[in-house]
C-alpha cells in the first residue's frame, strides 16, 4: 500500500483537487451542481471552513479553502462531501467487486490532491489556476462565462477584474 503523505496544518489554508472516478464525457457534478452546493453548505455547518476561491467542472473540481485555527482535518470535510453527495443520487454506476465489498459507490477517485498553501504567491497562483480552469479546459471563451466559480463573488469583491481571462492576456494577475 502506498505511503501517501499529507501535510496536516491546523488552521492552514489548503488547494484541493477532486476528481469523479470516470472523467471521460461525464457531466455529474454541473449537472447536479445544486446537490452538491446543499451537500457543501451542510458540511460547513458541521465542520466549518473558509471558502476563499472554488470552481466545480463537469468531472472533478478545484478549491482554495482555509480551516479553521486549531483544526487539520480536512480528510473528514471530503469524506463527508463525497459520501453525502453519493449518497443523495440513485445506484446507477457499475460497481467494481472491490467497491461493492468496501460499500463504496462508483462516483468518486478514492483519493484527492492536496497542497498546503505556504505563502502569498503560493496562495495566488493557486486561486489563478482554480478560476482559469474552465477556460484551460476549452468549456468557455472567458472565464466570467463560467457559472460555477467563485470568480463572480471576487470581481463583486474587487479582487478580480470582469474582464480577468477574457483571452487576449499575455500575462494573469490576482486582483490590482
Amino acid at each position: 500500500m502506498p505511503d501517501y503523505r499529507r501535510a496536516w496544518h491546523p488552521g492552514g489554508t489548503y488547494f484541493f483537487t477532486v476528481n469523479l472516478l470516470q472523467r471521460q464525457r461525464n457531466d455529474l457534478l454541473t449537472r447536479h451542481i445544486a446537490l452538491l452546493r446543499a451537500v457543501v453548505k451542510s458540511v460547513r455547518k458541521r465542520h466549518p471552513f473558509k471558502i476563499h476561491g472554488w470552481v466545480v467542472l463537469p468531472e472533478h473540481l478545484h478549491c482554495v479553502i482555509e480551516l479553521p485555527p486549531g483544526d487539520a482535518d480536512y480528510a473528514t470535510r471530503w469524506r463527508l462531501i463525497k459520501m453525502e453527495f453519493s449518497k443523495a443520487l440513485p445506484l446507477t454506476e457499475r460497481l467494481s467487486a472491490v467497491r461493492i465489498r468496501r460499500g463504496e459507490r462508483g462516483i468518486w477517485q478514492r483519493r484527492y490532491w492536496e497542497h498546503l498553501i505556504r505563502d502569498e504567491r503560493d496562495y495566488r497562483a493557486h486561486m489563478d489556476y482554480v478560476h482559469i480552469n474552465p477556460l484551460k479546459h476549452g468549456l468557455v471563451k472567458c472565464v466570467a462565462d463560467w457559472p460555477y466559480s467563485t470568480f463572480h463573488r471576487l470581481v463583486a469583491e474587487g479582487i478580480y477584474p470582469e474582464n480577468w481571462a477574457g483571452g487576449d492576456e499575455t500575462e494573469l494577475e490576482y486582483g490590482d
